[in-house]
């Protein structure tokens, strides 16, 4: 296979897997609310807070489209903006107490999808996928910054 070819081929793998819709079309959260709940939850389960720059980081998305989706969670009442008792331009992004469950029932949603996904792969065959998937990120973060 020509060089081209990988690199064409990592692409349509990468979106294929990224466009899958982990949730019934009812769904309160789309796959990326979703992510950032968990992120959210992530942090609160270690006593901590998160800011918008951090998240933005974590998803692999502008700090604008962040914003946009927490300006939308926060009027549907999910998430809110908690500002910084020491700094006045830090605002944490916060659940809201009614998020926790909507939340939970996704990831229960999730769950089941990835365990059926599991069963029709086989679990070993999935192991060593995401094993060999570990190992090619390490190689492409080991020569991102080369050229």
């Amino acid at each position: 296979m020509e060089i081209n070819e990988y690199l064409v081929k990592f692409f349509q793998i990468s979106k294929g897997i990224e466009s899958v819709q982990l949730f019934p079309q009812t769904a309160e959260l789309s796959n990326t609310e979703f992510r950032m709940l968990r992120e959210i939850c992530l942090e609160a389960e270690k006593g901590k807070h998160i800011i918008s720059s951090e998240l933005a980081r974590r998803l692999g998305v502008t700090r604008s489209a962040v914003s946009q989706i927490v300006t939308k969670l926060e009027k549907q009442g999910i998430v809110c903006r908690k500002a910084s008792d020491t700094d006045r331009k830090i605002a944490y992004v916060q659940l809201s107490d009614s998020a926790r469950a909507i939340f939970e029932e996704q990831c229960a949603q999730a769950n089941a999808f990835i365990e059926k996904v599991v069963a029709d792969y086989g679990e070993e065959k999935m192991d060593t996928l995401l094993s060999m998937f570990f190992e090619l990120e390490k190689s492409f973060r080991k020569f991102e910054n080369t050229l």
